[in-house]
């Protein structure tokens, strides 16, 4: 089983922002971050979850998406995102990071799990400290998309 903590973070919302991500296989553990100047919690918190899954190198192990985020847990688990894409995504936030979503899902079909951030789970309290710290860098990458296409 291959388990993917994630958090996100955005300072200002939007503000500068940025995502925690671990990776953790058996006894085999890796941490990822990275840090935008301006974008939102949501994004953060879905780009985390890209990034663990871009990251894979196996498929057919099962995968379990730990996450504190309601947002992302329950758009997959109660198929918000499928009526959304059905709907070509209109008037829908984050689209380009849904749409980068959905073909990662297809191929690791992962299972996601809700965990009640800020509330001392070991993991996810250190992707929040990952994220917070890539959004405070001080080279951040630009969020093409929403800077271009927020309201």
């Amino acid at each position: 089983m291959i388990h993917i903590y994630t958090d996100g973070a955005a300072q200002g919302n939007p503000g500068p922002g940025g995502y925690g991500v671990i990776l953790r296989y058996g006894t085999a553990i890796k941490e990822l971050s990275d840090g935008f100047r301006l974008t939102t919690n949501n994004r953060m918190e879905l780009m985390a979850v890209i990034a663990g899954l871009e990251a894979l190198t196996k498929t057919g192990i099962p995968v379990t998406i730990h996450s504190d985020s309601k947002y992302v847990v329950d758009a997959v688990e109660k198929g918000w995102l499928w009526g959304w894409e059905k709907k070509n995504f209109a008037k829908k936030a984050n689209e380009d990071l849904w749409r980068r979503f959905i073909p990662l899902y297809k191929v690791y079909k992962p299972k996601f799990k809700w965990v009640k951030g800020h509330a001392g789970h070991p993991e996810n309290e250190r992707c929040d400290e990952l994220a917070v710290q890539a959004a405070q860098q001080s080279h951040l990458h630009h969020d093409t998309w929403y800077e271009n296409n927020r309201e």
